[in-house]
Protein backbone atom coordinates (compact mmCIF):
# COMPACT_ATOMS: atom_id res chain seq x y z
CA UNK A 1 0.00 0.00 0.00
CA UNK A 2 1.31 3.10 -0.72
CA UNK A 3 2.76 5.45 1.85
CA UNK A 4 0.22 8.50 1.51
CA UNK A 5 -2.80 6.10 0.98
CA UNK A 6 -2.01 4.27 4.00
CA UNK A 7 -1.70 7.34 5.82
CA UNK A 8 -5.02 8.60 4.45
CA UNK A 9 -6.48 5.32 5.64
CA UNK A 10 -5.39 5.77 8.70
CA UNK A 11 -6.53 8.54 9.58
CA UNK A 12 -10.05 7.85 8.53
CA UNK A 13 -9.98 4.68 10.94
CA UNK A 14 -9.22 6.42 13.44
CA UNK A 15 -12.04 9.23 12.25
CA UNK A 16 -14.70 6.48 11.63
CA UNK A 17 -14.10 5.09 14.89
CA UNK A 18 -14.31 8.55 16.76
CA UNK A 19 -17.08 9.47 15.58
CA UNK A 20 -19.30 6.41 15.73
CA UNK A 21 -18.05 5.30 19.01
CA UNK A 22 -17.71 1.88 17.33
CA UNK A 23 -14.44 -0.47 16.62
CA UNK A 24 -12.99 0.75 13.30
CA UNK A 25 -10.38 -1.96 12.24
CA UNK A 26 -7.23 -1.77 9.03
CA UNK A 27 -5.51 -3.97 7.44
CA UNK A 28 -4.12 -6.74 7.46
CA UNK A 29 -0.89 -5.11 6.95
CA UNK A 30 3.13 -6.25 6.69
CA UNK A 31 5.65 -5.58 8.65
CA UNK A 32 6.50 -2.40 7.03
CA UNK A 33 3.62 -0.74 6.79
CA UNK A 34 2.67 -1.51 10.80
CA UNK A 35 5.81 0.50 11.79
CA UNK A 36 4.64 3.30 9.46
CA UNK A 37 1.18 2.82 10.99
CA UNK A 38 2.50 2.98 14.61
CA UNK A 39 4.36 6.39 14.06
CA UNK A 40 1.16 7.71 13.06
CA UNK A 41 -1.03 6.80 15.19
CA UNK A 42 0.88 7.06 18.01
CA UNK A 43 1.22 10.76 17.61
CA UNK A 44 -3.45 10.82 17.44
CA UNK A 45 -5.93 10.37 20.68
CA UNK A 46 -7.05 7.28 19.29
CA UNK A 47 -7.03 4.08 21.90
CA UNK A 48 -5.62 1.33 19.37
CA UNK A 49 -3.49 -2.22 18.89
CA UNK A 50 -2.41 -4.61 16.63
CA UNK A 51 -3.62 -8.12 16.50
CA UNK A 52 -2.88 -10.78 13.81
CA UNK A 53 -5.06 -13.46 14.88
CA UNK A 54 -2.66 -15.26 17.25
CA UNK A 55 0.71 -13.74 19.24
CA UNK A 56 3.95 -12.92 17.15
CA UNK A 57 1.85 -13.18 13.80
CA UNK A 58 3.71 -10.79 11.27
CA UNK A 59 0.74 -9.46 9.49
CA UNK A 60 -1.40 -7.68 11.73
CA UNK A 61 -4.40 -5.25 11.77
CA UNK A 62 -5.13 -2.03 13.24
CA UNK A 63 -7.61 -1.95 15.50
CA UNK A 64 -9.29 1.51 17.23
CA UNK A 65 -11.33 1.69 20.14
CA UNK A 66 -13.70 3.70 21.30
CA UNK A 67 -13.42 3.95 25.68
CA UNK A 68 -16.30 2.18 26.45
CA UNK A 69 -14.92 -0.75 24.76
CA UNK A 70 -12.71 -3.15 27.30
CA UNK A 71 -12.53 -6.45 25.09
CA UNK A 72 -10.36 -5.65 22.29
CA UNK A 73 -11.98 -8.18 19.89
CA UNK A 74 -10.72 -8.28 16.06
CA UNK A 75 -12.54 -9.89 12.90
CA UNK A 76 -10.10 -12.34 12.51
CA UNK A 77 -11.13 -15.81 11.75
CA UNK A 78 -8.32 -18.74 11.19
CA UNK A 79 -9.04 -21.49 8.93
CA UNK A 80 -7.22 -24.58 7.83
CA UNK A 81 -7.10 -26.60 4.95
CA UNK A 82 -6.24 -29.98 5.84
CA UNK A 83 -4.41 -32.72 2.63
CA UNK A 84 -2.28 -35.45 2.33
CA UNK A 85 0.81 -35.40 4.20
CA UNK A 86 2.82 -37.15 1.05
CA UNK A 87 1.57 -34.06 -0.42
CA UNK A 88 3.59 -30.44 -0.65
CA UNK A 89 2.05 -26.50 -0.42
CA UNK A 90 3.88 -23.03 -0.24
CA UNK A 91 3.11 -20.21 1.15
CA UNK A 92 3.14 -19.18 -2.94
CA UNK A 93 0.55 -21.82 -3.17
CA UNK A 94 -1.81 -20.85 -0.44
CA UNK A 95 -2.06 -16.95 -0.96
CA UNK A 96 -2.00 -17.74 -5.04
CA UNK A 97 -5.50 -19.54 -4.48
CA UNK A 98 -6.59 -16.81 -2.17
CA UNK A 99 -5.92 -14.32 -4.69
CA UNK A 100 -7.43 -16.14 -7.77
CA UNK A 101 -10.67 -15.77 -5.99
CA UNK A 102 -10.42 -11.71 -5.91
CA UNK A 103 -9.57 -11.24 -2.46
CA UNK A 104 -7.56 -8.00 -1.47
CA UNK A 105 -4.08 -9.09 -0.09
CA UNK A 106 -4.97 -6.80 2.83
CA UNK A 107 -7.62 -9.61 3.83
CA UNK A 108 -5.15 -12.33 4.36
CA UNK A 109 -3.40 -12.75 7.21
CA UNK A 110 -0.45 -15.10 8.16
CA UNK A 111 -0.09 -18.37 6.46
CA UNK A 112 1.31 -21.12 8.17
CA UNK A 113 2.26 -24.06 6.69
CA UNK A 114 2.60 -27.66 8.15
CA UNK A 115 2.77 -31.35 7.22
CA UNK A 116 -0.73 -31.76 5.92
CA UNK A 117 -2.26 -28.41 7.01
CA UNK A 118 -2.38 -25.10 6.52
CA UNK A 119 -3.23 -22.32 8.62
CA UNK A 120 -4.84 -19.13 7.02
CA UNK A 121 -5.93 -16.47 8.74
CA UNK A 122 -8.37 -14.02 7.25
CA UNK A 123 -10.91 -10.53 7.45
CA UNK A 124 -14.12 -12.42 9.32
CA UNK A 125 -16.28 -11.05 6.09
CA UNK A 126 -13.74 -13.31 3.54
CA UNK A 127 -14.23 -16.32 5.59
CA UNK A 128 -17.94 -18.26 4.06
CA UNK A 129 -16.78 -17.11 0.80
CA UNK A 130 -13.34 -18.73 0.97
CA UNK A 131 -14.64 -21.90 2.73
CA UNK A 132 -17.19 -22.14 -0.66
CA UNK A 133 -14.95 -21.56 -3.46
CA UNK A 134 -11.85 -23.66 -2.37
CA UNK A 135 -11.73 -27.47 -2.82
CA UNK A 136 -7.99 -27.49 -4.22
CA UNK A 137 -5.32 -25.42 -3.53
CA UNK A 138 -2.69 -25.75 -7.17
CA UNK A 139 -3.61 -29.56 -7.73
CA UNK A 140 -3.87 -30.62 -4.47
CA UNK A 141 -7.06 -31.29 -2.66
CA UNK A 142 -8.12 -30.08 0.56
CA UNK A 143 -10.50 -30.04 2.99
CA UNK A 144 -10.90 -26.53 4.45
CA UNK A 145 -12.35 -26.25 8.71
CA UNK A 146 -12.66 -23.18 10.64
CA UNK A 147 -10.58 -22.71 13.35
CA UNK A 148 -7.36 -24.66 14.32
CA UNK A 149 -5.41 -26.93 16.57
CA UNK A 150 -2.71 -25.70 18.73
CA UNK A 151 0.61 -25.86 18.16
CA UNK A 152 0.31 -23.87 15.45
CA UNK A 153 3.23 -24.32 12.22
CA UNK A 154 5.88 -22.19 12.94
CA UNK A 155 5.90 -19.32 10.48
CA UNK A 156 9.22 -20.12 8.83
CA UNK A 157 12.33 -21.87 9.07
CA UNK A 158 15.49 -20.13 10.42
CA UNK A 159 18.37 -21.03 8.40
CA UNK A 160 22.34 -19.42 9.47
CA UNK A 161 24.75 -17.95 7.40
CA UNK A 162 27.99 -15.89 7.20
CA UNK A 163 29.22 -13.16 4.77
CA UNK A 164 31.71 -10.24 5.13
CA UNK A 165 30.69 -6.36 5.67
CA UNK A 166 33.19 -3.29 5.18
CA UNK A 167 31.32 -1.63 7.80
CA UNK A 168 27.98 -2.11 9.99
CA UNK A 169 26.17 0.65 8.57
CA UNK A 170 22.61 -0.23 7.30
CA UNK A 171 23.44 -0.05 3.18
CA UNK A 172 26.58 -2.52 3.45
CA UNK A 173 24.77 -4.76 5.79
CA UNK A 174 21.40 -4.61 3.26
CA UNK A 175 23.56 -5.16 0.45
CA UNK A 176 25.10 -7.89 1.94
CA UNK A 177 21.85 -9.67 3.21
CA UNK A 178 20.17 -9.09 -0.02
CA UNK A 179 23.30 -9.86 -2.18
CA UNK A 180 22.97 -6.60 -4.09
CA UNK A 181 25.24 -3.76 -4.72
CA UNK A 182 25.54 -0.95 -2.18
CA UNK A 183 23.57 1.61 -4.96
CA UNK A 184 20.65 -1.14 -4.70
CA UNK A 185 20.77 -1.28 -0.84
CA UNK A 186 20.94 2.62 -0.88
CA UNK A 187 17.45 2.66 -3.24
CA UNK A 188 15.72 0.14 -0.51
CA UNK A 189 16.35 2.10 2.07
CA UNK A 190 15.36 5.26 1.03
CA UNK A 191 12.12 3.91 -0.77
CA UNK A 192 11.14 2.74 3.45
CA UNK A 193 11.33 -0.69 2.28
CA UNK A 194 13.80 -1.44 5.07
CA UNK A 195 12.84 -1.57 8.78
CA UNK A 196 15.14 -2.15 11.36
CA UNK A 197 13.30 -3.66 14.91
CA UNK A 198 9.68 -2.93 13.09
CA UNK A 199 10.70 0.69 12.10
CA UNK A 200 11.10 1.70 8.85
CA UNK A 201 14.42 3.32 8.57
CA UNK A 202 15.86 5.73 5.99
CA UNK A 203 19.29 6.71 7.18
CA UNK A 204 21.47 4.72 5.58
CA UNK A 205 24.63 5.19 7.61
CA UNK A 206 22.32 3.66 10.88
CA UNK A 207 24.98 1.65 12.69
CA UNK A 208 23.60 -2.02 13.04
CA UNK A 209 24.18 -4.19 16.39
CA UNK A 210 24.17 -7.98 17.46
CA UNK A 211 20.36 -8.78 17.76
CA UNK A 212 18.86 -6.58 15.43
CA UNK A 213 16.36 -7.60 12.96
CA UNK A 214 15.94 -6.17 9.48
CA UNK A 215 12.98 -6.77 7.09
CA UNK A 216 13.40 -5.81 3.55
CA UNK A 217 10.39 -6.11 1.95
CA UNK A 218 9.67 -9.16 -0.81
CA UNK A 219 13.15 -9.59 -0.12
CA UNK A 220 13.45 -11.31 3.43
CA UNK A 221 13.63 -11.38 7.46
CA UNK A 222 17.14 -11.28 8.88
CA UNK A 223 18.17 -11.71 12.71
CA UNK A 224 21.48 -10.39 13.13
CA UNK A 225 23.37 -13.00 15.12
CA UNK A 226 27.13 -11.66 15.38
CA UNK A 227 28.67 -8.49 13.68
CA UNK A 228 32.21 -8.26 15.50
CA UNK A 229 34.21 -10.52 14.53
CA UNK A 230 37.00 -9.19 11.96
CA UNK A 231 38.94 -10.82 9.06
CA UNK A 232 42.89 -10.59 8.73
CA UNK A 233 41.83 -8.18 5.64
CA UNK A 234 39.70 -5.96 8.88
CA UNK A 235 36.24 -6.92 7.42
CA UNK A 236 33.41 -7.42 9.68
CA UNK A 237 32.25 -10.99 9.72
CA UNK A 238 28.37 -10.79 9.68
CA UNK A 239 26.72 -13.34 11.32
CA UNK A 240 22.34 -13.68 10.54
CA UNK A 241 19.72 -15.80 10.35
CA UNK A 242 17.36 -15.49 7.87
CA UNK A 243 13.65 -17.12 7.09
CA UNK A 244 12.99 -19.42 4.85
Amino acid sequence: METDLLKDRIFDTVGICQRTRRPKFLGFLSLEETAFAKGIISKTTAQYDFFGGFEGAERVMLGCFPEWCEEKKFPIIAITAEYRKSDRLSHRDVLGSLMALGLKRETVGDILIDEGRAVIFLSEETVNYVMTQITKIGRVGVILKEGFTLPLPKSGELKEFSVTVSSERLDCVVAALCSVSRNKAVELIEQSLVTVNSVVVEKITTRLCDGDVISVRSRGKFIIDSLSDKTKKDRLVLKYKKYV
